[in-house]
């Protein structure tokens, strides 16, 4: 009986596997290979400008201006830093280290210098007062000095970063007045001015001669700077940076 029931279900096996239809060959599932396309290179669009990235592999300023910039003034060589960088932009980082002034970027410390309040008193005949449109916009002091340079080799033809470099050798004074007490009689004393403090004055007379120069003036911010760097690189006498320095040697001279 075992054995007549297992050829049943035997026969039945069989029966069920001839009507069951074979499988359709489109419902067959054929896996295929994924081939890696090759990369195509994109085309250079004429007139594009050009990447940041590669500004900062040739050493370039901003990608257009070279950092071979010769420092005639032996004093000045040590703080003018002309570390090759697209974008001189490192947020005062190192500011806690002694003469941190010393390793930051020319160009950064003419942004710092710009980026002020006004002045509060008067100054060339008006009252800067700003209302801190610049403080703390350090991208935008980068741009203004980014369209300064441009207007400044549209109208020179030279080197916008040599340009700014003999203005800031022109109109760095050589020596200065501070006041001494002697027996409770206060009087002004001729000194000889370090060249950190003479890079200071530079630069901060710079940044005020454009923040005068486009104080209620139709003048731009950027037209205002690349003039007084212009004017100042010739030894202009119409420089206010000149005329401060000037003056500054001239009460050390009656002081002496």
């Amino acid at each position: 009986m075992i054995l007549m029931a297992d050829e049943v279900a035997a026969d039945q096996k069989t029966q069920a596997t001839e009507t069951t239809p074979a499988a359709a060959p489109s419902e067959v599932k054929v896996k295929r290979r994924r081939v890696a396309r090759p990369k195509v290179a994109a085309m250079p669009v004429e007139g594009a400008a050009e990447p940041m990235s590669s500004g900062i592999r040739s050493g370039l300023l901003f990608g257009r201006y070279d950092y071979n910039v010769e420092v005639r003034d032996l004093s000045l060589k040590n703080y003018v830093n002309l570390r090759p960088i697209a974008y001189p932009m490192t947020y005062r980082r190192g500011s806690q280290k002694s003469f941190s002034k010393a390793n930051l970027n020319v160009v950064e410390r003419l942004a710092n210098s710009l980026m002020r309040g006004g002045t509060g008193g008067k100054i060339g005949g008006h009252v800067i007062r700003t209302k801190g449109r610049l403080q703390g916009k350090k991208i935008k002091a980068i741009k203004i000095i980014e369209q300064a340079f441009s207007i400044v080799n549209r109208n020179t033809g030279k080197n916008p970063l040599q340009v700014l470099v003999a203005a800031l050798e022109n109109s760095a004074p050589i020596e200065d007045t501070t006041r001494v007490i002697y027996g409770g009689i206060k009087s002004n004393v001729a000194v000889d001015i370090s060249a950190s403090r003479r890079m200071d004055v530079a630069v901060r007379n710079i940044a005020m001669a454009a923040i005068i120069g486009a104080f209620a003036n139709r003048r731009s911010l950027p037209e205002a700077l690349a003039n007084e760097l212009i004017l100042a690189a010739n030894v202009d006498i119409n420089s206010y940076a000149i005329k401060r320095k000037n003056e500054i040697e001239r009460m050390a001279r009656s002081a002496k």
